[in-house]
């Protein structure tokens, strides 16, 4: 990522169970780009991250309680996937809080394997073209998405991905989009 993105902030929505990846290959392109990134989290003081489904993997700190966030002081919003992770935010009535004050907003949202699960839980996937990890396709298409096989699909302000094989392409879209 060779773009400034310094005054930049972007809020990664998580909790336990994320796929790392998803949340340290952007964070990190956006930190080194200079963005300041935070974790928004319901998960209390830290979360654990996996490797895949099955495997435990790093631990992280939550930087602020999903609570207590508010979308106003973030310019973008990363929605990380992961099985657990995306599951378990899309029944949080915060986290639902939280992530539809950026579509009212009109800001951009980037979303990650399963996190799109969210979109369709909010009721914001309907007439959106996005895509997916292929497993939540149908629940997508259910919602009333136009879901496509592609690494990246930006649709106005929403950016979706399939899986961590696609992330330098959501690193370079969700830069694009702040720049």
């Amino acid at each position: 990522m060779s773009t400034d993105l310094t005054g930049k902030k972007i809020a990664f929505v998580l909790t336990n169970g994320v796929e790392q990846i998803e949340l340290t290959s952007p964070r990190g392109a956006l930190d080194q780009a200079g963005a300041t990134t935070h974790i928004v989290s319901p998960a209390g003081d830290h979360l654990t991250a996996m490797q895949g489904d099955w495997d435990h993997a790093d631990t992280f700190t939550v930087d602020v309680a999903i609570d207590k966030a508010d979308a106003s002081d973030y310019d973008l919003l990363v929605l990380p996937g992961g099985t657990l992770n995306a599951d378990t935010l899309r029944i949080d009535e915060d986290a639902q809080r939280f992530v539809q004050a950026f579509f009212d907003a009109d800001k951009p949202v980037a979303a990650i394997c399963h996190a799109p699960w969210m979109l369709a839980q909010i009721g914001v996937a309907r007439g959106r073209r996005l895509t997916s990890y292929i497993a939540t396709k149908v629940d997508l298409e259910n919602a009333g998405a136009d879901w496509v096989d592609e690494s990246v699909v930006v649709d106005g302000n929403l950016i979706t991905s399939r899986d961590p094989d696609d992330l330098d392409d959501f690193n370079a879209a969700i830069a694009k989009a702040l720049s």
